[in-house]
């Protein structure tokens, strides 16, 4: 079981799968705002980026999953990253994340656009299960994910490290097949005050 990188686009936004012609647009999207980058597991700000980039295209081309530049279609500039990864077809299972925007994308149709193209892909392609995690001090992404729909299911103690050493406690969310079509309703009613 695969999730093809195909390109995804509604009214909002197209998701583009990573390729080396986006890779500076990415770059001046996402290379941004070093105390975001601060909390997270990895790192793309300023020399790093170069490391975070390889990693994330090796691991879509080994088929975990496809990481996307999102690209704003209001003024056709890519704003940011977001992927589907850590594919685990046996139990068809993938986690929705790697998601990160310039600052003046944040809080407008970009993300909740985004992710309802991930999350019809992801079950379109067959998935029952799509996870969102986050870092459990960060209450923005916190807020966003649960704005979205999806369901709060716990928090798993010293679960990652970020990439400056800190042992993280990561807050679980998901949505599943069953809770799809309740979720896509909710994201459509948000998304239909954009248009």
């Amino acid at each position: 079981m695969r999730i093809e990188a195909v390109v995804l686009e509604n009214a909002w936004v197209r998701l583009e799968p990573a390729s080396d012609a986006l890779r500076e647009d990415v770059r001046a999207a996402i290379s941004v705002d070093e105390a975001a980058w601060s909390i997270m597991t990895s790192n793309a700000y300023g020399p790093a980026f170069d490391s975070w980039w390889a990693g994330r295209t090796a691991h879509m081309q080994r088929g975990g999953g496809p990481c996307y530049a999102v690209r704003r279609l209001g003024d056709g500039r890519v704003v940011g990253t977001s992927s589907l990864h850590d594919l685990v077809a046996e139990h068809r299972r993938v986690e929705l994340g790697s998601t990160f925007y310039h600052p003046d994308a944040r809080g407008g149709p970009v993300n909740p656009a985004s992710k309802r193209l991930l999350l019809q892909h992801a079950f379109d392609s067959g998935m029952v299960r799509v996870e969102i995690i986050t870092d459990a001090i960060n209450a923005r992404s916190q807020a966003a994910i649960a704005k979205l729909g999806a369901t709060r299911e716990g928090v798993l103690r010293r679960h990652k490290t970020t990439w400056t050493g800190r042992v993280r406690d990561t807050v679980m969310f998901s949505v599943t097949d069953e809770d799809w079509p309740g979720v896509r309703a909710g994201l459509d009613a948000r998304l239909a005050a954009f248009a």
